[in-house]
């Protein structure tokens, strides 16, 4: 987490803070108080990766609060914002995951809450006062992803009908230079499992990229590339907002050649590495 306090000139000092947990396992944070003497706003940046670590930043707003007598604006950015996939209930007797976060960080009273490319607008409109990065101003920041974006030999690769129109946008920011194809799950009706991918559309001798919000265990991505493979594919790269990969990076060896994320869920010191996978991780 990192924090700064901003004074009305503009000059930005860092916030120092100490966390620790008790034994039985509540969290605690104590902030630097002579460090927001002075500060017109403050604003904190947070992982998340777990729920201890949102406890950390409930604490920390509230331990702000308390030093500046509630008295100066926080703005909040929030690279991943966790539960936004829990953006509907499927059966009956479950949470809606996404309104209960966004009911948590709409409590605190943040000036402003800036997230990056979330799941989707289910959390936009539950989370107050937002501002949503977008997918393709995240793109754009990255100087490979622009040149591979400006060539004539790849293609863009949307992995299933929730991406398409993400995957549109990002075409249209390069006017429409990357052709893009889309991709299908077909599922077992029974029991609901992808029993294969499909794609619509020629990558013969093509570099193809995939580009998604999340990769969590990647199996999605993987299957997904064996077919761009099997097709003729020349090279396969991933592009993703957020990289949990919580499978590691060597699943993807051999079958991704590149991969592109930003440290949105994890820094990049935190990945693991895989032997014939390239990982790029875009500090933002």
């Amino acid at each position: 987490m990192k924090i700064s306090a901003i004074d009305q000139v503009g000059n930005i000092r860092s916030v120092n803070t100490t966390a620790f947990t008790f034994s039985g396992g509540e969290e605690q944070v104590r902030v630097d108080v002579e460090q927001l003497e002075n500060a017109a706003r403050i604003l904190i940046k947070a992982r998340i990766q777990s729920s201890s670590d949102l406890m950390k930043l409930l604490m920390t707003t509230d331990a702000i609060k308390r030093a500046t007598f509630d008295a100066v604006p926080i703005e909040l950015t929030l690279p991943y914002f966790p539960y936004a996939r829990q953006d509907r209930v499927c059966v009956e007797g479950e949470a809606l995951g996404a309104a209960v976060m966004a009911s948590v960080i709409n409590q605190q009273g943040f000036a402003k809450v800036t997230l990056w490319d979330v799941h989707s607008d289910v959390s936009t409109a539950l989370v107050e006062r937002v501002n949503n990065v977008s997918q393709a101003e995240i793109f754009t920041r990255c100087e490979a992803l622009v040149e591979l974006m400006n060539s004539d030999e790849v293609i863009l690769v949307s992995p299933d009908a929730g991406a398409s129109k993400k995957t549109q946008k990002l075409a249209e920011v390069f006017d429409g230079r990357p052709s893009v194809i889309q991709a299908q799950k077909v599922r077992d009706l029974k029991t609901g499992e992808i029993v294969k991918t499909v794609i619509e559309g020629n990558v013969e001798g093509k570099s193809v990229l995939i580009a998604d919000d999340i990769c969590d265990g990647g199996r999605t991505f993987i299957e997904l590339a064996k077919v761009l493979k099997s097709a003729g594919a020349e090279k396969v790269s991933l592009f993703v907002t957020h990289g949990i990969f919580s499978n590691g990076m060597a699943v993807f060896d051999g079958i991704i050649d590149e991969i592109y994320t930003t440290d949105s869920f994890k820094a990049k010191e935190e990945y693991d590495t895989a032997a014939n996978v390239t990982l790029n991780v875009i500090s933002l």
